[in-house]
């Protein structure tokens, strides 16, 4: 059977955790969350972030990151279901309708 993009049947359960390992690191096991590339980038970024404030006060913080990482991660999920809205909800774990939503938001959603 094919795998990859292309593929039609949904990945659950242990099967996904899996394949979210590999595509991580190959060397990740997740019984270490902490070693996860994404959760590294995430706290450095936070850190430096911090750091930059130099004990200023800050608020919105959830937005902000949410901003950061959401655009392009709906953006890297539609070029790999090659533009299918229904597939990226799917892999998202979203409805159409607030993928959609969302799309429109960040400006990609094709019209």
């Amino acid at each position: 059977m094919r795998k990859g993009p292309a593929r039609s049947r949904k990945i659950t359960g242990a099967k996904a955790a899996a394949a979210h390992a590999v595509v991580a690191n190959a060397a990740c096991t997740f019984a270490d969350f902490d070693d996860r590339p994404l959760h590294r980038c995430v706290e450095n970024a936070l850190n430096a972030y911090f750091d930059a404030l130099d004990g200023e006060n800050t608020c919105g913080l959830f937005d902000l990151v949410m901003a950061e990482v959401e655009r392009p991660m709906l953006d890297c999920v539609m070029r790999y279901v090659g533009g299918n809205q229904s597939r990226a909800a799917g892999v998202l774990g979203l409805s159409r309708g607030t993928l959609r939503k969302k799309l429109s938001q960040y400006g990609l959603l094709d019209d």
